[in-house]
């Protein structure tokens, strides 16, 4: 039996294998109109072809909880029915090829409103340019050369944030979820509160690590309260912003040890799976990328804190994967960039594995 076409459950949830899709933007939803921010035909096919191929677990991109929360202006958002309405197609479909639809919820802070990936770059749409809007982060500390700076975030506006994490939950339970992931990764709003490298502040969420973690964990209990029991609640984290793992590099940022610490954190409030990327934070940053490279952050938290871990980063082959599954590295493995190439790697490397996976019956003939 293959360790990567095991079922993992968590909580009362089966998902029937340890290959996963990883959110990935799309910009392809409408920046405006009475559709905007709702998933459309190019979302539908873009999941639903890796259901069909046999993913054990999708995950939506980055959704966000309010207009301003978005990346991009073309980004998928959920704080309307509109958009609840819409997504209900996608996870039915999911389900129906044995698939468990995710959802990633998020806020991206300072690096909002900016251009579609493949447009300048994904370079920043300016406050006063068409579709762009001043961005928002827990001190005025903007992204990089060109971006706006930020506004800092008062108390009040915090909260009301956590508040709209809360309710995008509650409309991806209504829209057909059965799992919810908290975006905290890649230099977006929950990230930036975390890292001393992007929070500035000298109240009670700036400061200390307890202060630093707040943001994240009413949050996480926000989430935790309105999704059901039953069903699990995910994190998706940068492990690192690379700033400490550069000798040379005096700044200070997000460390590998505060994430085993946090992860302890997160287990304690209600967390089921640490969803585990690195970067992001710091657009300068040295990187060391290779096969697998993110991997180790991931076998940490699942070691030391004791949390179920998902790995990612330059995981590109069938054996690599199984591998990190069956050496106990990780729970899962989230595809990005491969499964953009090969919609059906699952069903290939099930093939390759000597695996058994669910066909649909239409796909009879490649049994």
């Amino acid at each position: 039996m293959s360790a990567l076409f095991e079922p993992i459950t968590l909580r009362s949830l089966t998902v029937p294998n340890r290959l996963w899709m990883a959110p990935m933007c799309q910009y392809s939803a409408a920046p405006e109109g009475p559709a905007e921010g709702a998933p459309g035909d190019w979302h539908f096919q873009h999941l639903a072809a890796r259901a069909v191929g046999g993913t054990g677990l999708i995950l939506t991109e980055a959704t966000a909880v309010s207009p301003e929360g978005r990346i991009s202006p073309y980004d998928l958002g959920l704080w309307n029915d509109t958009q609840t309405e819409a997504f209900r197609r996608i996870t039915a479909f999911l389900k129906a090829q044995g698939t468990v639809p995710g959802i990633q919820i998020a806020h991206a802070g300072r690096k909002a409103s900016t251009e579609r990936g493949w447009v300048n770059r994904g370079g920043p749409i300016l406050p006063g340019q068409r579709y762009g809007w001043e961005p928002v982060g827990p001190s005025p500390v903007p992204f990089g050369e060109g971006f706006a700076t930020p506004a800092e975030l008062s108390v009040a506006q915090i909260g009301e944030i956590v508040a709209q994490f809360a309710a995008t939950a509650r409309r991806a339970l209504a829209a057909g979820f059965e799992v919810a992931e908290i975006h905290g990764a890649h230099g977006y709003l929950i990230n930036e509160f975390l890292s001393p490298f992007t929070n500035r502040r000298t109240d009670e969420y700036g400061g200390s690590y307890e202060n630093r973690t707040r943001f994240a964990l009413q949050i996480v209990d926000a989430v935790r309260e309105v999704w059901p029991e039953e069903l699990p609640v995910f994190f998706r984290i940068s492990a690192t912003d690379w700033l400490a793992e550069d000798e040379s590099d005096e700044r200070e940022g997000w460390t590998a040890d505060d994430t085993v610490r946090f992860a302890r954190d997160l287990k304690e409030h209600g967390i089921d799976l640490l969803d585990t990327s690195t970067g992001g934070n710091a657009p300068d940053a040295k990187i060391a990328t290779g096969p697998g490279y993110q991997v180790p952050f991931a076998e940490r938290v699942k070691k030391e804190a004791g949390l179920a871990v998902g790995a990612v980063g330059l995981i590109t082959e069938a054996r690599q994967a199984e591998k990190i599954i069956a050496d106990g590295q990780a729970d899962a493995v989230l595809l990005g960039r491969e499964l953009l190439r090969s919609p059906s790697f699952a069903q290939h490397a099930a093939r390759e594995l000597g695996a058994e996976i669910a066909l649909p019956s239409q796909y009879h003939r490649a049994a």
